[in-house]
């Protein structure tokens, strides 16, 4: 399992194919090409992008 790059928080769930939330801080993060994607959850059920908060360092996931 991977740490959130928001917060380094180890409480993630999974919630569907290669996507995950974090209890922590509430946010979305989707695994792809070993590139983790944050979004934050509007009220609406809509999502936004965080992407440009983290570098892609950050947001790397090795397998």
């Amino acid at each position: 399992m991977f740490s959130c790059p928001n917060c380094q928080s180890k409480d993630i769930g999974k919630i569907g194919i290669n996507q995950y939330y974090c209890w922590n801080c509430f946010i979305e993060l989707t695994v792809s090409q070993g590139i983790i994607s944050t979004h934050q959850v509007e009220e609406d059920g809509s999502l936004s992008s965080l992407d440009d908060l983290f570098d892609e360092d950050v947001r790397r996931y090795i397998l």
